[in-house]
């Protein structure tokens, strides 16, 4: 079995940490460098639900995309929600490792899996690396559908083969219109509303769109929006990882076995849809 130092290397192989953003917390939180391991699990939130399931599953070292601490601290007492996860993970000898904006930009990176889970064909990043010479390192995808459909279906599209939420998939635009193209950006992706215009795409699906900028977008160009949860558009960058981390095992022998949790951990947890508009009598004003 190989030591934690060495997968390591090949996890900042993947996802090198100098492309991590500067305010990014990346890396390896917790661990021996020299403990062996012979399990690995993937998921998007390093929250306590996460770590009792390593723990439960018997992993060795679990690989997050979201960050533990990310402003930093200073404690990591088991009386914070946070440094009770630090204490399990330490207590079953359990390593956790960060690839977060340097596993965004990467290639493969998170948007190529959100695009492979849409069946969508990438032609190219939406914000290039410019450090990248074969121009295939970058934040978001531009991608084209293989036939023309509609909004509705798009959205339809998005709602099926994204994994299910209380949010579910949110539309801004004519659902009949025409959709050719599409930017599609795992996480935050409402400050890139700038290069998906001039990327001149049909519709953009990413997470967390806000009302302002949502709003100022559609003033602005027809483009489309569809807006899933954050989390939904990023886990399947867990199971696009677990593949990578799978190859490089069978390279070296390792004999690696990985692990893709499907736990669920958006924070929403329902979702009631609204039933009273502003013109009917009672409505808030």
């Amino acid at each position: 079995m190989p030591r934690l130092s060495e997968v390591i290397a090949a996890l900042d192989a993947l996802w090198p940490p100098s492309r991590a953003e500067q305010w990014d917390a990346v890396g390896t939180v917790c661990g021996d460098p020299d403990a062996e391991v012979a399990r690995v699990l993937f998921a998007v939130d390093p929250v306590q639900e996460i770590v009792d399931e390593a723990v439960e599953l018997g992993a060795d070292l679990l690989v997050t995309h979201h960050p533990l601490y990310l402003r930093g601290t200073t404690t990591v007492s088991a009386g914070t929600f946070k440094g009770r996860a630090v204490h399990t993970l330490i207590k079953n000898d359990i390593a956790l490792h960060v690839a977060h904006t340097n596993a965004d930009t990467a290639d493969p990176g998170v948007s190529d899996a959100l695009a492979g889970a849409l069946d969508l064909r990438i032609t190219g990043p939406l914000v290039p690396d410019p450090t990248d010479p074969q121009g295939r390192r970058g934040l978001g995808r531009i991608c084209e559908l293989d036939h023309p459909e509609t909004l509705r279906e798009f959205a339809a599209r998005a709602a099926a083969r994204l994994p299910r939420t209380a949010q579910g998939i949110r539309v801004a635009g004519d659902p009949d219109m025409t959709v050719r193209t599409a930017a599609v950006s795992g996480g935050s992706g409402d400050s890139l509303f700038a290069q998906v215009r001039a990327a001149g795409v049909d519709v953009f699906l990413t997470a967390d769109l806000r009302h302002h900028p949502a709003s100022e977008a559609r003033e602005q160009s027809p483009l489309a929006l569809v807006d899933a949860a954050h989390w939904a558009t990023e886990w399947p960058w867990c199971e696009q990882a677990a593949a990578q981390l799978d190859a490089v095992s069978e390279r070296h022998g390792w004999g690696l076995r990985t692990h893709v949790s499907r736990t669920v951990t958006d924070p929403w947890t329902a979702h009631a849809p609204s039933t009273t508009s502003p013109t009917t009598p009672g409505a808030p004003n």
